[in-house]
């Protein structure tokens, strides 16, 4: 038994989970024999696991879950104001309208209208406030499904009014609203309107203020809106070339009828600066910038117009506003009659053919 030899059992360490590959087994054996550390231990070894929890890839995990939770919370804020905003249009306008499907994915023909109606606070003689007033705007646009089109009607078209005769277009919106609107529209061109849209002037300047305010660029414009300044309203000068616009002169511009500028501007040419307003709002809602602000711009913008759509439907518009190009507004010409305009009627079958295509 004397010589009997010794009993030794051999270990031998696996590395740890997650080690770098550096380390090896010695790191273990080291810390079995004597508990004390390896040079590279201590503040590295805490450096080099608080580099391997912030990995490039977790920092871009994070950074992409925030923008998500961001575009959720700007998601809710836009139907939780679009609920609150709907009122009476779709009661007013609902027999009017024709079916359809979504907004985003199917084409739908939404009429947009906007009163001449003076904002409150002005001290303009004469002004009306809160009355029955002309629709100062009527803008036919074709979105959803791939369909992007425009298509003005002056204001001082000849047209046949249910119940009224023949008269002004604008009138309609002055007898019956946004519904006799629709019903004016669709027999005097033809052709359905599934959705309305009325533009909210007290509201439509807090909405470009939200954006950060747009970029316009045109010529000069000198425009007294509601008399100007001395009579209690506003007055707008542009330079030619690139302005800064916020909601009070974006407003303005929109409204401006009589250029001092030029004089012998008329109502195509309020059609296309109203198309560059449209151009430069799309511009500034998919703009990076706007992304910070998303939460804001969402409570906004469905404050921004009266509508019969609901929540949903009035996303998808967005939507399908700001995915697809900026296409040229069209404008039905026609020729002087009395104080108003006559379009032909073939004049009137291609544009709507063309408007109904694109």
């Amino acid at each position: 038994m004397a010589d009997e030899k010794p009993k030794y059992t051999k270990y031998s360490s696996r590395p740890r989970w997650l080690q770098r590959k550096g380390g090896g087994p010695r790191e273990g054996l080291d810390d079995l024999r004597q508990g004390v550390p390896r040079p590279e231990g201590g503040k590295k070894k805490g450096r080099r696991r608080l580099r391997e929890r912030f990995t490039y890839w977790r920092v871009l995990g994070y950074i992409v879950l925030g923008a998500i939770v961001w575009l959720l919370i700007s998601l809710l804020v836009f139907l939780v104001s679009a609920q609150v905003q709907r009122s009476d249009v779709a009661e007013s306008a609902g027999t009017a309208l024709d079916g359809s499907g979504f907004t985003l994915t199917s084409a739908n023909t939404i009429l947009v209208l906007g009163s001449d109606g003076r904002t409150k606070g002005t001290k303009e003689p004469g002004a009306n406030v809160g009355g029955p007033s002309r629709s100062d705007t009527m803008l036919l646009m074709r979105v959803g499904g791939g369909h992007n089109a425009r298509l003005s009607i002056p204001r001082d078209t000849l047209a046949e009014i249910p119940g009224r005769g023949r008269e002004k277009i604008n009138a309609a919106y002055a007898y019956g609203g946004p519904g006799l609107a629709i019903q004016t529209v669709k027999g005097y061109l033809g052709i359905d309107v599934n959705h309305v849209v009325e533009v909210n002037f007290e509201n439509f300047p807090d909405f470009i203020d939200a954006l950060g305010g747009i970029n316009y660029t045109g010529g000069c414009v000198i425009s007294r809106i509601n008399g100007g300044y001395k009579n209690g309203g506003y007055t707008l000068r542009l330079k030619r070339g690139k302005n800064k616009l916020d909601g009070e002169a974006a407003l303005a511009l929109a409204r401006t009828r009589k250029n001092e500028c030029n004089t012998n501007e008329n109502d195509l040419s309020r059609a296309r600066r109203q198309q560059k307003i449209l151009a430069a709002i799309k511009n500034r809602l998919i703009s990076p910038v706007t992304f910070v602000r998303l939460p804001l711009v969402s409570w906004q913008a469905p404050k921004a117009v009266r509508s019969d759509m609901a929540g949903p439907d009035l996303l998808g518009l967005f939507a399908a506003v700001s995915t697809t190009g900026t296409p040229s507004t069209r404008v039905l010409r026609g020729t002087p009659e009395g104080s108003g305009l006559t379009v032909a009627d073939d004049v009137k079958a291609r544009a709507v053919r063309r408007f109904l295509r694109e």
